[in-house]
């Protein structure tokens, strides 16, 4: 009986932890699965995070594509909360995929305070450096490390400025840097390390984006993608299940733009 290769996803109770999430499962991996279960426990958001429920139902329907799933409560921010998720998945773990994220702040840059530009970078570099700190060691110590993969989500706001999202766009472009500079550490040992940038994709945190340009709508976002629509979460997702299999075992350090064409 194959033994199924293990993976953590962050972010995993909607949007497209979600997705990746059921997307591994189906291209055959078991799953320990962590998002939070406060939707208002990052303090100053204007929007409601994920709930356990949520993420319980996530579970669920991995369970149904064939997978053995555990799900836990995890703050990303808390290296503790990381630690434990990782641990769950002991000695076969194979992949680590950084999903979770928020958009903290809106406004010009020049008014966004020292505690805005915190909140941003608490979660979207925090949250995968936690992640690098906690699963890295359990990846090294596996039977053939290069087989293992490091993925992180980040967005296609890491390489370029947007208006009104200073703290963002700053915890972006640094969790891209931190990304890469693991990936270069990570190269003697064969583990592969990569990011996915998606554009605009249909999720709670787009709406949260709309919100912040006073869009009435969130599908107006997709004129600013030559493919004229917006990303579906499952389209995202099959670049990670892509990036965490054995065809790109020569793909590391790279960044792979799923955005539809995003013109900014």
């Amino acid at each position: 009986m194959t033994t199924r290769p293990v993976a953590v996803v962050t972010g995993a109770a909607r949007g497209i932890g979600a997705a990746v999430a059921v997307g591994l499962a189906d291209a055959g991996w078991d799953l320990v699965l962590g998002d939070v279960s406060d939707p208002g426990v990052v303090a100053g958001l204007s929007y409601a995070l994920s709930t356990r429920a949520e993420l319980d139902a996530v579970g669920a329907d991995c369970r149904a594509h064939g997978a053995t799933v555990t799900t836990a409560s995890c703050d990303v921010r808390n290296e503790a909360d990381v630690e434990s998720l990782v641990a769950v998945a002991g000695g076969q773990l194979h992949a680590a995929v950084a999903v979770a994220g928020i958009l903290g702040t809106d406004g010009v840059a020049w008014e966004q305070s020292a505690a805005d530009l915190d909140r941003d970078l608490s979660v979207n570099l925090h949250g995968v450096a936690n992640l690098s700190r906690a699963a890295v060691p359990v990846l090294l110590a596996a039977t053939n490390p290069a087989q293992c993969r490091f993925v992180a989500v980040i967005s296609s706001a890491a390489t370029r400025g947007l208006p009104r999202l200073a703290s963002y766009v700053s915890a972006k472009h640094a969790a891209l840097g931190y990304l890469r500079s693991l990936a270069a550490d990570l190269a003697p040992s064969g583990i592969t390390a990569n990011a996915v940038l998606p554009g605009s994709t249909r999720t709670p945190l787009l709406d949260r984006t709309a919100a912040a340009y006073g869009l009435a709508s969130s599908d107006l976002f997709s004129a600013n993608q030559r493919i004229g629509r917006l990303i579906e979460p499952a389209e995202i997702a099959a670049a990670v299940v892509w990036l965490c299999s054995p065809e790109a075992s020569a793909v590391t350090g790279s960044v792979l733009s799923v955005d539809g064409g995003f013109t900014g």
